[in-house]
């Protein structure tokens, strides 16, 4: 199959291991979230860090949360996970924002991460991992994902709306890392 390629670069998927959190990058669909309060409740992780104000794209949070944060922790104390194992960060608005900004939380608590677990859509998981990758180098990271709008390795390229979704999953992998890795190297242009 000529689509197999893309298919095993996009959809990274790890078995959940120990590790010290769990990353949560934001968006306004619950099945992430509910996918680490899981995790949590299986002892994966003592904590979770959710992400997200809203997207610069759309620049606000639908529904009745003003931020992805607040949507995700609702989501998380409804499913069991106590208050004081969530971090907060309501301030990134995109997934490349979500690192930085989980990165500099961490930082701020002196917590020292050593494994991670990133809860994300399984499309969008090669982009996620490559972000948290770039903020953090020292920590080994798994990736968990989870199904959404329908998306799956199995399916994607059966249906058009699908296809269109990955592949613009395979460009912004590439645009977008042109800056970050410019940056790297002492680019000036980036």
């Amino acid at each position: 199959m000529f689509y197999q390629g893309i298919t095993d670069f996009i959809f990274v998927e790890d078995s959940p291991e120990q590790a010290d959190i769990i990353f949560v990058p934001g968006g306004n669909y619950p099945e992430a979230a509910l996918q680490a309060a899981r995790l949590y409740r299986e002892g994966f992780a003592p904590l979770i860090l959710p992400s997200g104000k809203y997207s610069v794209l759309q620049g606000y949070f639908p529904g009745e949360q003003e931020t992805e944060w607040a949507y995700l922790r609702k989501i998380l104390l409804e499913a069991g996970v106590p208050d004081r194992a969530i971090l907060r960060e309501d301030t990134a608005t995109f997934t490349y924002e979500n690192a930085i900004k989980s990165r500099m939380v961490v930082e701020a608590l002196g917590l020292q991460i050593k494994k991670g677990i990133l809860s994300c859509q399984a499309y969008h998981a090669r982009r996620c991992l490559m972000y948290y990758q770039e903020q953090f180098p020292e920590t080994e990271l798994l990736v968990c994902p989870v199904e959404t709008k329908g998306i799956n390795r199995e399916n994607w390229f059966r249906d058009r709306a699908k296809i269109d979704v990955v592949l613009g999953e395979v460009e912004r992998c590439g645009s977008q890392f042109h800056e970050i890795m410019g940056a790297h190297c002492g680019d000036k242009d980036a």
